[in-house]
């Protein structure tokens, strides 16, 4: 059965054990091979390309309520978002 993440910023799902339905095999998310897609990322098993894993991307709304929160990681992606802006209008 796929796991899917909803909350990006949910603490612990890329560390958590995983176990592919079709194989058995198990792991972290981060020994699955990563799939992007514009909406989600797939992951899936190293050993036998069944989905294991979806994690949903953020929305600009909760990347802002997650670093008012404190997540360090949506900080980190809100400096990005803002450093491109930044030299996106530099560049006009």
């Amino acid at each position: 059965m796929t796991t899917t993440i909803n909350d990006y910023f949910q603490p612990g799902w890329r560390d958590a054990q995983r176990v592919c339905a079709a194989c058995e095999w198990t792991g972290t998310s981060r020994a699955l091979v990563m799939e992007l897609h514009e909406d989600l990322t797939e992951y899936d098993c190293p050993e036998c390309e069944n989905p294991v894993l979806i994690v949903m991307h953020p929305s600009m709304a909760q990347v802002e309520a997650a670093a008012a929160a404190g997540h360090s990681e949506a900080r980190e992606q809100l400096e990005l978002i803002a450093g491109f802006h930044a030299s996106a209008g530099a560049e006009h």
